[in-house]
């Protein structure tokens, strides 16, 4: 039995989930994603859930080639992880899940650095200031498609 007030164990990760977290407006169809390997699989059993969209970046990728200006050199000769999308359900929201589903995935991996894009006017400035407390720091700006705003191209080491 549950303490009053508490939540119940969230779902397994599924694209019903994934789209959960989203929110409206951005229930979008999903590509491939790995849900955070062995870190889904742990989030799962805690009070949250999630999915996290990491993909390996090299120094010739496209994430660097448009990003300006131009990264450091110690960025882009060494493979980075590129976080695309952390997303918990609402249920789950504001009760530490995000950055437990965060480090979890970046103990799963080998790259130095992990890397993020953001559109600084989310969330009114919020989902910036997030990612700075969470140690990224601000490296350039980019903009991956014609369509899309200008976004802040953000950098931390994995560990």
């Amino acid at each position: 039995m549950l303490p009053a007030g508490a939540l119940p164990p969230p779902p397994g990760l599924t694209p019903a989930t994934a789209a959960a977290s989203r929110g409206p407006g951005r229930a979008r169809p999903a590509w491939p994603t790995t849900e955070s390997g062995e870190a889904a699989g742990r989030a799962r059993d805690r009070p949250g859930s999630g999915r996290t969209v990491p993909r390996p970046r090299s120094g010739g990728s496209a994430h660097w080639q448009r990003t300006t200006p131009p990264p450091a050199d110690q960025y882009t000769q060494q493979p980075a992880i590129a976080l695309k999308e952390i997303g918990v359900r609402p249920a789950w929201r504001g009760t530490g899940s995000a950055p437990r589903i965060h480090d979890e995935l970046l103990l799963t991996r080998d790259e130095p650095y992990v890397t993020l894009m953001v559109n600084k006017a989310a969330g009114d400035g919020k989902v910036h200031a997030v990612y700075r407390s969470w140690g990224y720091a601000d490296i350039g700006q980019s903009q991956p498609s014609p369509t899309s705003p200008l976004l802040t191209v953000m950098i931390r080491a994995t560990r």
